[in-house]
């Protein structure tokens, strides 16, 4: 069975969580340089079969697209430019940085290991993911 993939799009790090083959568990997978995202994920989809692409949709509480909307939709346009093939599914991503936060004290991570940006980025994708599977499955 193909996996699933979530990406936590940002301005600088982008965060990638991915299914195991059953698509039952999600784990994060790395957080990537934003500019790199579409020549890793050409490789990855070369090596491991990939069903779908979760991108987040980040929101504001109101429900409305929140200021970076705009950069996360040319990120889609690019990213369905180039895996034109590629079923993607945006999926709410608000809370998740927040979540990951807490995910890391709650682990018993000292401060200084909190303060590691990239990890934020990769957990929020794992949450994103592990939200979805949840849903998923009900």
């Amino acid at each position: 069975m193909p996996r699933i993939l979530a990406i936590d799009y940002g301005q600088k790090r982008t965060g990638i969580a991915v299914t195991d083959e059953f698509q039952i568990i999600a784990s994060g997978l790395t957080t990537i340089p934003t500019e790199t995202a579409i020549v890793f994920l050409k490789d990855y989809f070369l090596k491991e079969k990939v069903e779908k692409v979760l991108i987040g949709e980040p929101k504001q509480m109101s429900g409305e697209p929140s200021q970076s909307a705009p950069i996360i939709e040319a990120f889609v346009v690019k990213f369905k430019a180039a895996f034109p093939d590629m079923k993607v599914e945006r999926v709410d991503e608000r809370f998740t940085s927040k979540m990951a936060f807490q995910t890391m004290i709650d682990s018993g991570l000292k401060k200084k290991q909190r303060q590691n940006k990239a990890l934020i980025d990769e957990i929020s994708a794992t949450i994103m993911l592990q939200d979805y599977l949840s849903r998923k499955m009900f």
